[in-house]
């Protein structure tokens, strides 16, 4: 985000609330990445909070007081008037405890009450022990905040306090700023309620222990499209294939490695999905066979056996027929990396797979060096299946996956 970001530009008033856990310190990056991007941050820390990070420290770093009862500075009404004023609530950690007092509507702490009257989006990432994540407790506390549309972030998985591994970690502070970038950019939540499924990274096909066919794509487009996803209120399941990025803050992840692996998880994660996108890219080919040991060259010079190779199954095209055949309420959309040739353009390409496939729309892009593929920019034409043709420019990913999103919303049924 930029000094120029029209977001910016508004000086957005941010409330950061601080959960009582031991992440309760990374909350500090998270002040410091909102404040640094042009946000007005008031910290709104717990009693417990303040056990584990001082007043002094959060006043240091936002400049303004810092206070976790409802009786401090009684006559402006901060209980109030926080909520009332805010464009964004975050709160990191969410404990388990401060999840379970939110969904119930209790207002016994400054922060509680901030929940209460806030009217504006609220973003919360969870942090605490695997055991108190799993609970049926803590789920349904999840799930009745998200149905009251609180954008509540999965947390990450990795070393936890002490010994401890497993789902529960606060997810890094700039995950954290990235989910609330793009609720601020996109406030009116047209994914609320809504499951998509998006693909995303490049498939392997082994010939051996080693060796694989496989393609250029880092993943980063499909990251984005779920990212952006999760911010306008959407549950999200990302089927990543080969991918080394973060997992996106919010995002349910299945891992593939090759385009059956992918082709199966796709298919059972979208069955009962409002919005399919195929933003991986997904081998045509696999080599006939494999062998368990690595292909090794002798030193005869001779050349190795050629290499046979057979079709892999089309995913986007069994998609698109699944949806037709029962008749599924379902949004599909397919991505095509391309290139012209003396047969026609990227464009000529892209119309006569979007014909082929049968999908809602197609997303083409052209491919080569420093285009596409392994870039932190794209630009993209969407076809639509009515004729419709759209144009986005070359820009950030996340831009590219906000105009794929916004010409997924008009096509979703009520």
């Amino acid at each position: 985000m930029t000094d120029a970001d029209p977001v910016v530009a508004a000086r957005t008033r941010v409330v950061l609330g601080v959960g009582g856990g031991i992440a309760a310190y990374k909350a500090a990056e998270l002040l410091r990445l909102l404040s640094e991007s042009g946000h007005d941050v008031t910290v709104v820390p717990t009693r417990a909070a303040l056990r584990f990070v001082g007043a002094p420290t959060w006043e240091a770093l936002s400049g303004k007081p810092v206070t976790a009862e409802v009786w401090d500075d009684v006559a402006d009404v901060p209980h109030v008037r926080l909520g009332q004023q805010a464009d964004l609530v975050v709160v990191a950690p969410a404990t388990a405890d401060l999840l379970a007092r939110a969904a119930a509507g209790l207002a016994d702490d400054l922060l509680a009450n901030v929940l209460l009257t806030a009217r504006c989006p609220v973003v919360m990432a969870p942090a605490m022990h695997t055991e108190m994540w799993d609970h049926p407790a803590t789920r349904a506390n999840v799930a009745t905040l998200r149905e009251r549309g609180v954008l509540v972030l999965d947390p990450g998985v990795g070393r936890l306090t002490g010994k401890d591994t497993g789902p529960g970690r606060l997810p890094e502070a700039a995950q954290i700023f990235e989910a609330c970038r793009a609720v601020l950019a996109r406030r009116d939540g047209d994914l609320a309620g809504r499951t998509v499924v998006v693909s995303a990274g490049g498939t392997r096909e082994h010939l051996d222990p080693v060796r694989f066919l496989g393609n250029r794509s880092s993943g980063k487009q499909g990251y984005a499209l779920a990212a952006s996803a999760v911010a306008r209120g959407a549950r999200v399941v990302l089927v990543s294939a080969n991918v080394s990025l973060p997992d996106p803050a919010g995002a349910t992840v299945v891992r593939a490695r090759s385009a059956e692996d992918l082709r199966v998880a796709v298919l059972d994660a979208s069955r009962d999905a409002d919005a399919v996108v195929m933003a991986a890219a997904v081998a045509d080919f696999r080599p006939a066979s494999t062998v368990e040991h690595k292909i090794k060259k002798d030193d005869s010079g001779s050349v190795p056996a050629p290499i046979v190779l057979e079709r892999t199954a089309d995913v986007l095209a069994e998609l698109v027929a699944r949806r037709d055949r029962e008749a599924l309420a379902q949004v599909v959309v397919g991505f095509a990396a391309e290139t012209g040739d003396s047969e026609g353009s990227v464009l000529d390409h892209g119309r006569a797979k979007l014909a082929r496939k049968g999908c809602d729309l197609l997303v083409v892009n052209e491919v080569g060096d420093s285009r596409g593929f392994e870039v932190d920019e794209n630009e993209a034409v969407i076809l639509g299946s009515d004729g419709s043709s759209t144009v986005v420019p070359r820009a950030s990913k996340t831009a590219v996956a906000d105009a794929v999103w916004d010409a997924v919303v008009p096509l979703l049924r009520p």
